[in-house]
């Protein structure tokens, strides 16, 4: 049975934009599918102030606060660190952890199972076997909220 999405008011979501089940799209996101297409796969998550600009997102992704994927694709169960930046046919592969602050420069192939850090980002773990679950942990996490967010459970405040 598919899960429901849960697509925050302020968010923004403009063009050509597909979302699989389950997904949560956090305050003030903006998927801009004005160019080309963008696929967000099955449970994943776009927290608040992040940036998507065309790509190809997958399954249980966390995509952390402020992150900007700009025309990449990531591959399964990975975390996008907060404030980070995937530029131009980057491509993450499954089960990645990219760091919170890391830009990863057009047309970097980061091989999956892989930690990236700094600027330019750099592979400073590879072929680590624990990344898939703590990816899980934190979609689980967001799976939960957004079926609370879903509920009503959170009262919303606007203005004074």
């Amino acid at each position: 049975m598919p899960q429901k999405n849960y697509i925050d008011p302020t968010a923004i979501l403009i063009g050509d934009v597909e979302l699989g089940d389950g997904v949560s799209i956090w305050p003030f996101a903006v998927l801009r599918g004005d160019e080309g297409k963008i696929v967000i796969g099955d449970g994943t998550n776009v927290q608040d102030h992040a940036v998507i600009h065309l790509g190809r997102i997958g399954r249980n992704v966390t995509v952390g606060h402020g992150a900007i994927i700009n025309n990449a694709i990531v591959g399964n169960d990975c975390i996008i660190g907060l404030n980070s930046s995937l530029l131009d046919n980057a491509v993450i592969g499954d089960e990645c952890i990219i760091g919170a602050n890391a830009l990863v420069t057009g047309n970097t192939m980061i091989p999956p199972r892989s930690v990236v850090v700094g600027v330019p980002g750099r592979i400073i773990k590879s072929d680590d076997k624990t990344i898939r679950a703590r990816a899980l942990e934190s979609a689980e996490t967001y799976h939960k909220l957004r079926d609370e967010h879903l509920a009503g459970l959170y009262k919303r405040r606007m203005g004074p």
